[in-house]
């Protein structure tokens, strides 16, 4: 058996959105506005990564707290940008001490 990690694309839409507490239609609506890309299995149907569920839950609690789609898709790019940020930062000291 094949190992798998969190960008694994495993959940179809029905179970992903049963896994966030969400309906299927604002799975649909976050992706229409960019805030997630789920993959595609080669007959097109959305496949969820775990990754994709932490995303959601995550908009659902900004959507909680009031924030409106492109708020939340704001937030989540920051967010995304400054684990970018955190990972080179990270891969850069790892250099710096190895020298």
């Amino acid at each position: 058996m094949v190992g798998r990690d969190g960008t694994t694309p495993v959940y179809g839409i029905a179970v992903a959105a049963q896994l966030v507490d969400m309906n299927e239609a604002s799975l649909r609506l976050y992706e229409r506005h960019g805030i997630l890309t789920p993959a595609r299995s080669d007959g097109g149907t959305r496949r969820y990564s775990d990754e994709d569920i932490t995303r959601l839950k995550r908009v659902g609690r900004l959507r909680d707290e009031g924030m409106n789609l492109a708020g939340i898709g704001r937030v989540l790019d920051l967010e995304d940008e400054n684990q970018v940020l955190r990972n080179e930062l990270e891969a850069e000291r790892g250099g710096a001490e190895s020298r």
